[in-house]
């Protein structure tokens, strides 16, 4: 199933999602009965596909959807292109699955010190910013 582009999910549908997104972060009333698990990082493989081309992937249990662990794999390749010394990444593709509670994304990135083409590109210092405000781990 198509998320967008070069984005793909195997397990979900997507339509519902930013219902999800919502209701998984506000409950009614003062919260009494509502259940909304704690997301567990469980790690960021990264790899240097060659030159600029970078490998993302990451696995997370209670996502409350494949956002969720897609702004996962982008805080890793934000970071990434930090630690590299480049200032720019650039969304190339990402894969999302879900087994068993097991939320996993494979995301592929361009990384550079200009702001390269195209429209998801990514301001990696501004990015990781954000990453920590939300209590998003990077690598």
């Amino acid at each position: 199933m198509s998320v967008g582009p070069a984005i793909q999910h195997r397990s979900r549908p997507v339509a519902a999602l930013g219902c999800a997104v919502i209701m998984a972060a506000c409950a009614e009333g003062d919260g009494a009965g509502a259940v909304v698990a704690d997301p567990v990082y469980r790690g960021i493989e990264t790899r240097l596909l060659d030159g600029d081309l970078v490998g993302i992937a990451v696995e997370m249990h209670g996502a409350s959807g494949p956002e969720h662990v897609i702004s996962y794999a982008e805080c890793a390749a934000a970071q990434y292109t930090l630690i590299r010394g480049y200032g720019f990444a650039r969304h190339v593709r990402t894969l999302v699955d879900e087994t068993g509670g097991i939320w996993r994304a494979d995301a592929v990135y361009t990384i550079s010190a200009a702001l390269p083409r195209g429209a998801r590109t990514i301001d990696a210092e501004v990015t990781v910013a954000n990453c920590a405000l939300n209590g998003i781990p990077t690598v």
